[in-house]
């Protein structure tokens, strides 16, 4: 199969990643944090290791704020509902701003709030085709709390810069980041970009497995519990923890996610800059490749994230994707990408979109073998 999903689910690991997952399971499982024995005690430092690591690669506040969970849409709830669903309601309603770009992760929490009448919501709409950092610092009122933002779209791969943002916009606005696409693709630094709060997917540009994710949060902010459960500590007490990582982690961690992350992290801490240029190379090549077939419109510009939307204009995007499935064994994504803001925005929300994406492992031979089927299938 030669595989263009890695936007979904990164298809393939580095083998520091697999040893690692191998490792973590074979011979005795035990539960990190839960037990005073050797083997639980080795695993919670696994587990500490995990957070140190990706405190370094994204120059977080502490490792002790690095909260991890199952996925980015776990990580983005805990910021959201734990910054804003406060308990009672705020006689004056926080303002936040998002955009249009946005993952349903991202939306669907927001949203949620505004019906239930815990925020008052701004969508920043595209300026041809791209998010710039003026329109979202223009949003912002004097109630504005928040702004929540993708790092990269998972629809077409455009991209915003944090920083841009920060300088912008005033000081008492904290900035929450998507990090789905961008993480393990491009270098992010929190204290230099001014992001408060990130949120990680481990199973994708960052090599870890599915079921592993990151919430990396500053020292100004303090989210409310989303979970409640066990912690491992003050098991005496009815509320969860005041301290972190346990004020928001509930129940057992994964320590085989933890340590895919790890090893995915260390990878990525020398390679992340040339596989980047590998990528922005290979969709360079892809997009130049269908925007020379007459059918085809092509929504990305060439982009680290390796992200290329395209439209045939005969035929639906989930048809154009199973047909490159099952004639080319060739894997991509069509449809909404769980985006439909953005696709309202782009004109595409009745057909979608076929969406390739590329990781380092990916060549230019399978690359050749995509466009040769794609001229094919729009030429029936």
């Amino acid at each position: 199969m030669i595989y263009f999903d890695n936007a979904a689910t990164g298809g393939r690991k580095p083998p520091s990643v697999v040893s690692a997952v191998l490792a973590s399971i074979e011979g005795i499982c035990g539960n990190p944090g839960r037990s005073g024995h050797a083997l639980s005690v080795a695993l919670a430092e696994n587990i500490l290791r995990c957070r140190r690591l990706l405190c370094r690669f994204f120059g977080g506040a502490s490792y002790e704020r690095v909260i991890l969970t199952k996925n980015c849409t776990e990580a983005l709830n805990i910021a959201l509902f734990g910054l804003l669903r406060t308990e009672p309601p705020p006689q004056t309603l926080p303002h936040v701003i998002s955009t249009v770009a946005e993952h349903n992760s991202v939306l669907r929490p927001l949203l949620f709030l505004e019906r239930i009448g815990r925020i008052r919501l701004t969508l920043v709409p595209l300026q041809e085709g791209l998010l710039r950092p003026e329109a979202i610092a223009a949003a912002a009122r004097n109630d504005t709390a928040l702004a929540v933002f993708t790092l990269a779209s998972n629809v077409t791969g455009i991209s915003v810069d944090p920083a841009a943002v920060r300088a912008l916009l005033p000081p008492r606005v904290r900035i929450v980041c998507d990090g789905a696409q961008a993480c393990g693709h491009i270098r992010i630094d929190m204290a230099r970009a001014g992001i408060d709060a990130l949120a990680v997917a481990g199973h994708k540009g960052m090599h870890g497995i599915q079921g592993s994710g990151a919430l990396l949060l500053s020292d100004s902010l303090s989210p409310a519990p989303f979970f409640y459960g066990g912690t491992g500590s003050e098991s005496d007490n009815p509320a969860m923890p005041d301290f972190y990582p346990d004020r928001l982690e509930a129940g057992t961690l994964s320590c085989p996610a933890a340590a895919s992350l790890a090893e995915g992290t260390i990878y990525l801490e020398s390679a992340l800059e040339q596989n980047a240029a590998r990528i922005r190379a290979m969709s360079a090549r892809l997009i130049e490749g269908l925007r020379a077939i007459s059918a085809v419109r092509v929504y990305s510009r060439p982009n680290p994230f390796g992200i290329v939307a395209f439209a045939c204009a005969h035929l639906q995007s989930e048809f154009f994707a199973q047909r490159l499935s099952d004639e080319y064994d060739i894997a991509v994504r069509g449809g909404l990408h769980c985006a439909p803001r953005m696709h309202a925005a782009l004109g595409t929300l009745e057909t979608g979109l076929v969406r390739a994406s590329l990781s380092e492992f990916n060549t230019d031979g399978e690359i050749g073998r995509f466009l040769e089927a794609a001229r094919s299938i729009a030429a029936d």
